[in-house]
This record gives C-alpha cells, structure tokens and sequence, in this order.
C-alpha cells in the first residue's frame, strides 16, 4: 500500500474514532443538559424550517418545503457548523443542478446518463475536498432528473438552487439568533 493510500486509512480510522468518542461523550450529559441541548435544537430546528419554508413561498418558489428540508438538513449546534453545512449544501447543489442539466440534455429518460451525473459530482466533490457536497449534488441530480415535474430541466435547477439557498440562509440567520439569546440568558458560549 502506497504512503498517501496508508495516510488516508490512518485518517479515515482516526476521524471514525473520534466520531465514536464525540457520540459517546454525548450520551454521558446529564439528562438536564440532555433536555437543554435538545430543546436549542429543536428550536432552531423549527424556526429554521419554518423561516425556510415561508421565505420560499413570500417569493414565488411553490415548493417551499425543499427550502425547509434544507433548513433541516444544515441546522447544527453552532454557527461555525452551520455555515459549513450551508456551504456544502450550496456547493453541492450547484454541482447537481449542472450535472442534472448536462445529463438531461444529453439522455433524458437514459438511467446511465443519471448515474454517471450522480457520481460525477461526487468525484468533483471530493476533489475539492468538499466530500459532504458530494451527497448534496446526488440528492440534486436525482431531483432534476427522477422526480416528475412539469417545466424544462433548467427551470427545475433553478428553482432547488433557490430554495436550497433560501433554506441555508434561513438555518444560518436562526443559529446566529439562537447563539445570541443563549448568551443573553447566560451561556458564555453557544450549547454544544
């Protein structure tokens, strides 16, 4: 096994390894620290989603859950994660929309041409070290091209791009609003 390809396992191994630890120290909580982090994400949960999906529709977009479900998907404990999730949501949905496009332009009922999409944008993903856009721009392709809509593709694309973006803001605005209240009523830092 080449050096790179053992320093990737030796990385792989560790990051699952920390993953494990994180979760475990997470059970651990006392179950009123349990109810406090729960009830913060729940609230940024539902605020996002809802801030999501009444912005998408203010604007014009009629599928404003797409815009909620991103909300969802990208809400964490801080507002460091949630703007990387965001950003990999963004980045991730951009990718999918091209793809989508590109692959429905080409073959538009081929299932091949979907599947060369869905992990072309993975491999692109992980190139520019944004594996986690990976999934997004597959859960976008797939949109664009395997869920019945009426329109042209490229109306579609745009359309999630919209909503994704709706959704991401949404969930970024409600954590930084939730990280501030938690430090007004005492937190030193935002719950984690």
């Amino acid at each position: 096994m080449s050096d790179s390809r053992s320093s990737i396992h030796r990385h792989h191994r560790r990051l699952g390894l920390l993953a494990t630890e994180l979760d475990r120290l997470r059970k651990t909580l006392p179950p009123r620290e349990r109810l406090i982090v729960g009830l913060m994400q729940a609230v940024r949960v539902g605020a996002g989603a809802t801030l999501g999906y009444f912005a998408a529709r203010a604007v014009g977009l009629d599928q404003g859950f797409w815009a909620a479900i991103t909300a969802i998907s990208v809400t964490q404990n801080s507002f460091a994660e949630v703007k990387n999730s965001s950003r990999d949501q963004f980045i991730g949905a951009i990718f999918g929309g091209l793809l989508g496009l590109t692959a429905a332009a080409l073959g538009d009922d081929h299932y091949l041409f979907y599947v060369i999409a869905v992990m072309f944008g993975t491999l692109l993903c992980w190139l520019i070290n944004l594996g986690a856009a990976g999934r997004i721009s597959s859960v976008t392709t797939t949109i664009i091209m395997l869920v019945p809509h009426t329109g042209p593709f490229w109306q579609i694309a745009l359309l999630r791009l919209g909503e994704v973006m709706i959704g991401a803001m949404a969930a970024l605005l409600v954590t930084w609003l939730v990280d501030r209240l938690a430090s007004r009523l005492g937190f030193n830092e935002p719950i984690h």
